[in-house]
């Protein structure tokens, strides 16, 4: 999931040319320059046209070699022959299934919760808001992410259907694409950047015809994010980090070019596996953590812990870190919905100001005093 200051994107120019004759230049009828709208995602792309945009997803699964564009267009707007073999949506959108929980912050912020008709396994939505319109049965449970209920989605028709993909090879899109459904396969969650992925309520902007609402709310998190990275900028990052925990027999720990390291950085921390180089995670025995991160200062532990006890009792050698006997032990994911539903995963792709002022709050407490955390928690 790429960082600050990710690279900007630019699309080349549209040329159309017609009228060419024996031994004529070809003239050039029409000349679009536009600039990709996108600043800090790496694998989305949104070029805004008259009448239409055009939407490229650069980067949808790991490794992937595949990317899908898709052309968004208003009501009466005459979009170039030379776009017609790409999808068309039409917009703004009236209904719509998302399938991932860090799709429903970036519809309430723009204010259209009530176009969502469909989501799989709502228990998962934390969201009071969302939840709301799910017990009232607006929303519809369509199944799990894996195996959609294609049947009712059919009946609910949606406009279209925003999900994922983990790699090249999954029948259940080619099933709903073979079934009439739009569908538009999104990847907010290979961005490694934490604005990167914020951004892409850009994208939700685009497809309701909030562009500009979803820029000023954009606008205002990145404004957020920076005036935190500024309480931290002549703070020395001498607070020592271990991140993770156990699973099964293995130790997951999140790798230096991830958003989780990311934080840690900006947060003005040392986290102890910022050298590993990739994104995402890598596996390590128990052992390899506690000759590296046996003296480190604290702990972000990864999973729903509520107490010191409760994380003892998962694993008694846990109580070797310095961390656990100092009390200097956190967790992001200790927050739920009424269902079930984690807050973490649900909201903190979307808000990543709100993380950073977390990971500020335990590594520089003085720095924002009266700041309450939104997502983590201590554990006593």
């Amino acid at each position: 999931m790429k960082h600050l200051l990710s690279k900007l994107i630019f699309i080349l120019p549209f040329f159309v040319l017609i009228g060419c004759k024996k031994n004529e230049t070809p003239e050039i009828t029409k000349l679009e320059i536009a600039k990709n709208s996108i600043e800090y995602a790496t694998g989305l792309s949104i070029i805004k046209h008259e009448g239409y945009s055009v939407v490229t997803v650069t980067d949808p699964w790991p490794n992937a070699n595949a990317k899908f564009t898709y052309v968004l267009k208003e009501k009466e707007a005459k979009v170039p022959d030379s776009l017609q073999k790409y999808t068309t949506i039409k917009i703004p959108l009236e209904s719509v299934v998302v399938t991932s929980t860090t799709n429903i912050p970036f519809l309430e912020m723009l204010e259209v919760e009530d176009k969502l008709v469909g989501f799989p396994h709502t228990d998962y939505v934390s969201s009071e808001k969302t939840r709301v319109l799910i017990d009232k049965g607006s929303v519809k449970n369509v199944g799990e992410n894996e195996k959609l209920n294609i049947e009712q989605l059919i009946e609910i028709a949606p406009e279209l259907i925003v999900t994922f993909g983990v790699d090249n090879n999954n029948p259940a899109l080619e099933n709903l694409k073979k079934s009439g459904l739009n569908v538009f396969i999104q990847a907010d969650w290979m961005e490694q950047s934490p604005l990167g992925k914020a951004e892409w309520i850009k994208l939700y902007g685009a497809l309701f015809g909030k562009e500009e609402k979803a820029k000023e709310l954009f606008d205002k998190i990145v404004t957020s994010y920076n005036q935190a990275t500024k309480l931290v900028a002549d703070q020395p990052a001498t607070s020592t980090v271990l991140y993770g925990s156990m699973y099964e027999d293995v130790w997951y720990v999140a790798k230096g070019n991830s958003w989780v390291a990311q934080f840690m950085k900006d947060a003005h921390a040392n986290y102890l596996w910022s050298d590993l180089k990739g994104t995402g995670s890598e596996g390590l025995s128990f052992e390899k953590i506690l000759v590296k991160a046996k003296t480190a200062n604290f702990w972000i532990a990864s999973g729903s812990f509520k107490s010191l006890a409760e994380i003892e009792k998962a694993n008694p050698h846990y109580s070797q870190f310095d961390a656990f006997k100092n009390k200097n032990v956190y967790t992001f994911e200790g927050k739920f919905g009424a269902t079930g539903g984690t807050v973490y995963y649900e909201l903190a792709p979307s808000r990543p100001d709100l993380v950073l002022k977390d990971y500020i709050k335990i590594f520089h407490p003085d720095l924002l005093p009266s700041y309450e955390f939104t997502f983590a928690s201590k554990l006593n």
